[in-house]
């Protein structure tokens, strides 16, 4: 269904309300067409919904919080972030604070730049040790991660890298 949604967003952008109707319905006239300000179905008939919505990418931090794949043995979920990233993370982080904690916590919306940086980077090294051809080694997360302490302007600039890169992986 995604996928689906997806394509209708894709075909409404590129082709028109009506064209794209009419494609993700299989290609039927009439079935499905929409006349832009107006509704040839009765609304009693029509499917409720979104036409687009961003789900949990499979290499995302939410995918990998939500423990729905094996975690490679290098990063042990219950293994601490400074352990995994180095002792400079202690500057940052509390030292109990688990690689999955820093995933799970939703103190990264409108806070910290340096909790975004370590829900990203987290999540990006769990897709370079288990997704093939992502785009950064294991040993470069680490590395950027520790970087990019120095300031909230290079923590906010290296968490929005790894977050262009984890959602556009598969």
């Amino acid at each position: 269904m995604e996928t689906l949604c997806g394509a209708v967003a894709l075909l409404l952008l590129v082709r028109g309300c009506e064209s794209a109707t009419t494609a993700a319905a299989g290609g039927e006239e009439g079935t499905w067409r929409m006349v832009p300000g107006r509704s040839t179905q009765p609304l009693s008939e029509m499917r409720g919904g979104f036409l687009y919505t961003r789900g949990r990418g499979r290499c995302t931090p939410q995918f990998w919080s939500a423990r729905e794949e094996a975690w490679p043995m290098m990063v042990p979920q219950e293994a601490s972030v400074w352990k995994v990233f180095g002792s400079p993370a202690l500057e940052r982080y509390e030292p109990q604070l688990t690689v999955l904690e820093a995933m799970e916590r939703n103190d990264d919306i409108d806070g910290s730049a340096f909790s975004q940086l370590v829900k990203q980077s987290s999540a990006a090294l769990l897709n370079a040790y288990t997704r093939e051809g992502f785009p950064y080694t294991p040993w470069e997360i680490k590395t950027l991660l520790l970087q990019a302490l120095v300031s909230e302007e290079a923590a906010t600039s290296q968490a929005r890298c790894f977050a262009d890169v984890n959602h556009a992986c598969s």
